[in-house]
């Protein structure tokens, strides 16, 4: 954990979220500001800078992320489809600097 991340600390329940799912390795809540009716973003609970920093240690974790997406966002009412994205570094759109892939849909998404 990183003592100055706000996703650790949502993870950790340091901070409170709108939660959808959680494990003991990953944590699911609603994006604070949403860009479609249906958005939320799936967490590793392990503090991972970016998809840079993933290793091969890191291929279960990002594979249960991508799998568990379809699930939640059908549980979420996204019946028709979603969105996935993985923003990487402050030049690939990032804004907190910790892993996370935000899943939308339910309507046309402002951009991202």
């Amino acid at each position: 954990m990183s003592s100055d991340c706000i996703f650790c600390k949502i993870a950790a329940g340091d901070l409170p979220c709108k939660k959808v799912y959680e494990d003991g390795d990953l944590i699911a809540f609603h994006d604070i500001h949403p860009i479609a009716p249906v958005h939320f973003m799936i967490v590793p609970k392990e503090h991972l800078g970016s998809l840079a920093d993933a290793h091969a240690r890191h291929e279960m974790l990002l594979g249960r992320m991508l799998l568990l997406a379809p699930v939640l966002a059908k549980e979420q009412g996204l019946e028709d489809g979603f969105r996935t994205v993985i923003n990487t570094g402050r030049g690939g759109g990032q804004e907190v600097m910790h892993l996370h892939m935000h899943v939308f849909g339910g309507g046309r998404p402002r951009t991202m």
